[in-house]
């Protein structure tokens, strides 16, 4: 600020001249007034004059008017841009998140949007990567209706996955939503894909398990009505069904009993086993058990084991029945190759220790068939495997096991070349 204007304390005072000169507008003022005297009549031209000179004097002695100079610097004084704290808040979140302006353009990808959609680029309409029509759909209705939509995504490239999506506008206080030319819109995406595979596979556990009950029981339903009519006092008869419904009884029974073993490991799942076993010991012992089956199937188990202890973190029961069900399963399906080989020997791989071989040379299976093998009540012929008294859990029950031992399950098998299980143990 510059002052032109000096206070009488030590300053030079204002001349006659600078006060007239502040006095400007009222002496052109009065001027007009006397003017418009005269030319009325009303005053003569000497008297005007002397009048106006009169009026010049007393200005000039009257304190002049301070004429101030300021120098304003503007400030920023409007509201802050609150976007920024937007985007903090969507990096806090562990789901996906995008900004999106009034034009659906990418204004922040949190790192959750980042990893699900890496070709995402911020500034960017949205639709150059995501042009699913529902969520074109519900981001053009929130941004023009302003209210909230949510829908469900369902992809099926590159894996099929599913998605809840929320279309939500972000309203400013004391803004109208058409208003605001800073509008924005939040899209959040909450994976559902593993919501939605649980659930198919609970609905398929439940139906093939309705269906392997139901096909034995329909059976004994039937020998026990035959029983109890045309075959009441046929001894013969009563003793052929006896034994086929006994088989029957017992093949439920065995269903019922891998059932409940695999609810009890999927509840011990995230539990590591802590106890101490010698693999080595364990599986000459499985073999003792199975030597009955290997007999009536013409089919020998040979083992090569290291000499001394092999130990291992784990649960004994469970990691026989392991083994059990893949060495039971070896003699089953691959009894025409006449031997089963049972191998134990370092894993050779980061992370584990022992590596449990148990190869069969029997058909073996086609390569499309191999991954699903460990899917509960998958069978390549149901009708052989129920002639064989399988359930189709033996190896989901195994892969559950070996999951829970924090360890790896490796199935190999080509046509004629029988197959190969390897378990990896920490």
């Amino acid at each position: 600020m510059v002052d032109r204007s000096f206070s009488p304390r030590g300053r030079p005072a204002v001349s006659a001249l600078s006060r007239l000169a502040s006095h400007a507008t009222l002496l052109a003022v009065l001027a007009g007034i006397l003017i418009a005297l005269v030319l009325s009549a009303s005053l003569a031209w000497p008297h005007a004059a002397l009048a106006f000179a009169a009026m010049a004097l007393v200005a000039s002695l009257l304190p002049g008017t301070e004429i101030r100079i300021e120098t304003m610097v503007p400030v920023a004084s409007g509201p802050g841009d609150g976007t920024q704290f937007v985007a903090a808040f969507a990096d806090a979140l562990t789901d996906p998140c995008l900004l999106l302006d009034r034009r659906a353009v990418v204004i922040h990808a949190n790192m959750a949007a980042t990893r699900k959609f890496p070709n995402v680029i911020p500034g960017n309409p949205v639709t150059f990567v995501l042009r699913n029509p529902d969520l074109v759909q519900a981001i053009d209705g929130a941004g023009r209706g302003g209210a909230v939509r949510t829908f469900e995504l369902h992809e099926t490239l590159p894996s099929e996955t599913w998605d809840k999506v929320v279309v939500a506008p972000l309203r400013r206080p004391d803004t109208e939503w058409f208003e605001d030319e800073d509008r924005l819109l939040i899209v959040t995406f909450q994976s559902l894909t593993e919501l939605k595979r649980v659930d198919a596979m609970r609905t398929d556990f439940i139906a093939n398990a309705s269906h392997e009950l139901r096909t034995p029981l329909a059976s004994l339903l039937g020998f026990i009505d035959t029983l109890l009519g045309p075959a009441s006092r046929d001894a013969a008869a009563r003793e052929k069904f006896l034994v086929i419904m006994r088989g029957q009884a017992e093949r439920m029974s065995k269903l019922i009993d891998d059932l409940l073993s695999l609810s009890r490991i999927e509840m011990h799942q995230h539990i590591r086993p802590t106890g101490s076993i010698d693999i080595a010991a364990l599986l000459r012992e499985v073999r003792e058990g199975l030597q009955t089956q290997a007999r009536t199937a013409n089919v020998e188990i040979v083992m090569s084991l290291p000499e001394g202890a092999a130990t291992t973190t784990g649960d004994r029961n469970q990691l026989y029945e392991v083994f059990e069900n893949l060495i039971d399963n070896a003699v089953k399906y691959g009894a025409n190759g006449k031997t089963v080989e049972v191998a134990l020997s370092p894993a050779g791989r980061p992370g584990y220790q022992h590596l449990v071989s148990v190869t069969d040379h029997g058909p073996g299976v086609e390569p499309e068939h191999v991954p699903r093998l460990t899917e509960r009540f998958y069978r390549i012929d149901a009708d052989t495997s129920r002639k064989k008294k399988g359930t189709g859990l033996g190896l989901a029950i195994v892969k559950h096991i070996v999951h829970r031992h924090r360890g790896q399950l490796v199935i190999k098998s080509k046509p004629g070349e029988g197959m190969r299980v390897d378990v990896l143990l920490p």
